[in-house]
């Protein structure tokens, strides 16, 4: 007998959350139905997002780093799809896209992981389309149930070192001349 997964229930909100959707489109028919599962759970769920593509996997750590630090999205969703090939670059994009991601995600970065390793085209089809076993909305509400853990257990945003929690900071000095930046 076949076991039969289970989902945790969709996680609620009383604040708006906005996802950012990193998608690479190597495989664009993949990809799309990847996105389609996406963006239905998050609608579902009540969140915005924005969804932009990068060239290959190996981008996708890199663009959740960047947009991370640079930007005010609550969560991430990383999909793609990595199909096995006669070379061992399939191992190289698989381990260290994965890899950026997890390191990403034990700093705080709050990510769900739809990046499909696998060995053929008719794997990532029975992993991508809808009316199957979506990895895209799987990876969304990975994504949501961690906004929703942080947001349960998480402390305000605040300075971070000795760096006050202000506009303005205070330069090192004798107080003679400019001291804020």
């Amino acid at each position: 007998m076949a076991e039969k997964e289970y989902t945790l229930p969709r996680p609620e909100f009383s604040d708006p959350v906005k996802l950012l959707i990193v998608v690479a489109p190597f495989y664009r028919d993949i990809a799309d139905m990847m996105i389609e599962g996406a963006l239905a759970e998050v609608e579902a769920a009540g969140a915005t997002h924005e969804l932009i593509e990068v060239p290959g996997a190996l981008e996708i750590p890199t663009a959740i780093a960047m947009a991370d630090r640079m930007s005010n999205f609550d969560g991430f969703v990383a999909l793609g799809c990595v199909i096995r090939g006669e070379t061992t670059h399939y191992d190289t994009v698989c381990n260290d896209s994965s890899r950026g991601l997890t390191l990403l995600g034990l700093s705080g970065t709050l990510i769900g992981n739809g990046i499909l390793t696998v060995e053929n085209t008719d794997q990532a089809v029975a992993r991508a389309d809808p009316a199957q076993m979506n990895k895209g909305a799987g990876a969304a509400a990975a994504a949501l149930h961690l906004i929703a853990l942080a947001r349960k257990w998480g402390k305000p945003k605040g300075g971070i070192g000795f760096r006050p929690d202000a506009e303005e900071y205070r330069l090192a000095g004798d107080g003679k001349g400019k001291t804020t930046a």
